[in-house]
């Protein structure tokens, strides 16, 4: 970046614009470039792990995310610009769900709860209450991304159910339609 764009940058940043960060997208990971601007979107927001390299890793649907509020810009290996729909299409390869978990991820954070994966508890995200970050307290709900013609089980329904009640956590269904509207179920254990 030559001075002069970055004088223009600062100044940008100053009068209160948004800096877009670039992104590098390789093999389902996006990783943002070390600058301040990606370290400060990850402390104050939470996106993406923090890297030693100070770059921030972000998950996939992370990246769709700000991608769509023009946070981020993303480039492939080649320095080519990787726009939403492309980014879509290339993670729905690996995750036919992406769509329906994108949906559901937006919605969320459009409402002002930080969501963060939760693999390694059996589901598909982890939801924190507005205000709370990950690691100054649990998350509050589990989140699994439904689309409305997706047949679901009671074995299926129960096992999302053991998974939050286990962790402790409430479950939350978010049923996605054909137009990406999400409608949210919360499921808690009930002693008579």
């Amino acid at each position: 970046m030559t001075p002069k764009k970055k004088q223009e940058q600062a100044e940008g940043q100053k009068e209160g614009e948004n800096a877009t960060i670039t992104a590098l997208f390789t093999k389902n990971r996006v990783t943002t470039e070390s600058s301040d601007a990606a370290r400060e979107l990850y402390n104050q927001s939470r996106y993406g792990t923090l890297l030693e390299s100070g770059k921030v890793q972000l998950s996939l649907i992370e990246a769709l995310y700000l991608l769509d509020k023009k946070k981020i810009k993303v480039v492939d290996s080649r320095d080519k610009d990787v726009g939403f729909e492309a980014l879509l299409k290339k993670g729905q390869k690996t995750d036919p769900n992406l769509f329906v978990r994108y949906a559901v991820f937006r919605d969320i954070r459009n409402k002002g709860y930080i969501i963060k994966t939760a693999l390694k508890f059996g589901g598909d995200f982890r939801v924190y209450d507005r205000g709370v970050k990950p690691g100054e307290d649990h998350a509050r709900w589990v989140v699994f991304p439904v689309h409305e013609a997706s047949a679901l089980t009671w074995y299926d329904f129960s096992a999302k159910n053991r998974v939050a009640h286990s962790t402790k956590k409430r479950l939350l269904l978010g049923i996605v339609d054909d137009e990406g509207d999400v409608t949210y179920y919360e499921v808690r254990w009930l002693r008579p």
